[in-house]
C-alpha cells in the first residue's frame, strides 16, 4: 500500500507539468495563496443533498439568483445524466435561479472546443454533480474547459460540488479508481486542483470514512486533509475555510497527526482547538487558516459593565468571556 501511494503522489506531481494524455497541460502560475484560489470562492459539499444555507451562499457568491448564471456540470453521473434535469431542477429548487443549464460531455474534443468553453466562460457559478469522480478528470483535465473553470474564479466566480463533485476539486484526487470507490489510491490520481496541495473525501461518518485520511497525510504532509459529512460545505476562500452547516468538518494536518499540533492548554487555559489527533473537527461557523495550519479565533466582543455592582459584574464577564459558559 506504502510502495503504492508513493508512486501514485510521484505521478500526480508529475502530470502537472507534463501532458496528459494528448492534452496540453493549462497554465497553472505562482500563487500567492497555499491551498485555495486567490480570487472567487469554492464550494465544497460532503454530499446527501445541500442545505438552504449553502444554497444561499452559492447564490449570493453567484451573483444573486436574478444576474446568477449558473452550469450544471453532470459528467460525473455518466453518460446518462445529459438527458436529466434531476440537478439542474434542484440547484434551481434550492436556490431560485431560472438560469441554470446542464453542460455536459465525456470527449475530450469537445472539452476543447470553442462552444463548450463558450458556455463556462459566460457563467458565474458552476455545480460539479455527483457521481465518480474519475469520469470528470477522463473529461476535462489539462483541456481549454478546464482553464476556463480556473478562468470564471478568476473572475470572482465561485465553483461549488457535492460528493464527487467535492472530490474533484482537490488536487490529488482520493478515491478515483474505476473500479469503486472502496478503492482510496487507485488509478486516477490527478484532480482538477482548484484546492491546491489538497486532498479532500465525503460522507466520511455516513460511510465509516473518517480515519481514512490519516495515513495518506502521514506520507504527504505538503497536503491539507478535508473529510466532510453529509450536508455539510466548507467555503474557500483564498486561504480561508468556513464550515456551512450542523454537522463536521474534520481537518487532517501533518502537524497535529504526529502530536507536535496546538498545545492543549495555552496560558493555563484549555485550548478546546487542539487534538490529539489524528484529525480534529470544525463545526458550523468556525474558520480555519490554510495557510498557517490553525484555527481561527473569534473576536471577543466587550461587555459594557453596568456602573452598579461593577465588581461583581467584571468579574462575571471576565469568566463568560474565558470559557464561554454563561450561568
Amino acid at each position: 500500500m506504502k510502495k503504492r501511494l508513493l508512486f501514485s503522489l510521484l505521478i500526480a506531481a508529475i502530470s502537472y507539468t507534463v501532458s496528459f494524455g494528448q492534452q496540453s497541460p493549462i497554465t497553472i502560475k505562482k500563487s500567492t495563496t497555499r491551498h485555495g484560489p486567490e480570487k472567487g470562492s469554492l464550494i465544497i459539499i460532503g454530499g446527501g443533498g445541500s442545505t438552504p444555507k449553502i444554497w444561499a451562499k452559492f447564490t449570493e457568491l453567484a451573483g444573486g439568483k436574478d444576474k446568477a448564471r449558473i452550469i450544471v456540470i453532470t459528467t460525473a453521473s455518466g453518460d446518462s445524466a445529459e438527458f436529466s434535469m434531476s440537478t439542474v431542477n434542484s440547484v434551481k429548487k434550492g436556490t431560485g435561479i431560472e438560469n441554470v443549464t446542464i453542460v455536459h460531455t465525456g470527449d475530450l474534443e469537445v472539452a476543447n472546443s470553442d462552444k463548450f468553453v463558450d458556455l463556462i466562460n459566460n457563467a458565474t457559478g458552476v455545480f460539479f454533480d455527483g457521481g465518480r469522480q474519475w469520469r470528470p478528470a477522463d473529461s476535462y483535465l489539462n483541456t481549454r474547459a478546464h482553464q476556463a473553470f480556473f478562468d470564471l474564479l478568476n473572475r470572482g466566480g465561485v465553483i461549488a460540488g457535492s460528493s464527487a463533485g467535492a472530490s474533484i476539486q482537490g488536487s490529488f484526487l482520493w478515491r478515483g479508481d474505476t473500479e469503486g470507490a472502496q478503492i482510496q489510491v487507485g488509478d486516477h490520481t490527478q484532480g482538477l486542483g482548484f484546492l491546491k496541495n489538497s486532498v479532500l473525501d465525503q460522507h466520511v461518518m455516513t460511510r465509516n470514512r473518517i480515519f481514512d485520511l490519516t495515513d495518506f497525510i502521514k506520507q504527504a504532509p505538503e497536503m491539507i486533509g478535508i473529510g466532510l459529512e453529509q450536508a455539510i460545505a466548507v467555503l474557500v476562500q483564498r486561504d480561508t475555510l468556513t464550515v456551512i452547516g450542523k454537522a463536521y468538518a474534520l481537518i487532517f494536518d501533518y502537524n497535529t497527526i504526529i502530536g507536535n499540533g496546538p498545545k492543549h492548554v495555552v496560558n493555563g487555559k484549555e485550548n478546546y482547538n487542539a487534538s490529539n489527533g489524528p484529525f480534529f473537527f470544525l463545526h458550523e461557523g468556525q474558520q480555519y487558516d490554510l495557510k498557517n495550519r490553525r484555527v481561527i479565533e473569534p473576536a471577543v466582543a466587550k461587555t459594557k459593565v453596568p456602573a452598579k455592582n461593577g465588581k461583581v459584574a467584571q468579574k462575571k464577564a471576565a469568566k463568560t468571556a474565558e470559557t464561554g459558559d454563561e450561568e
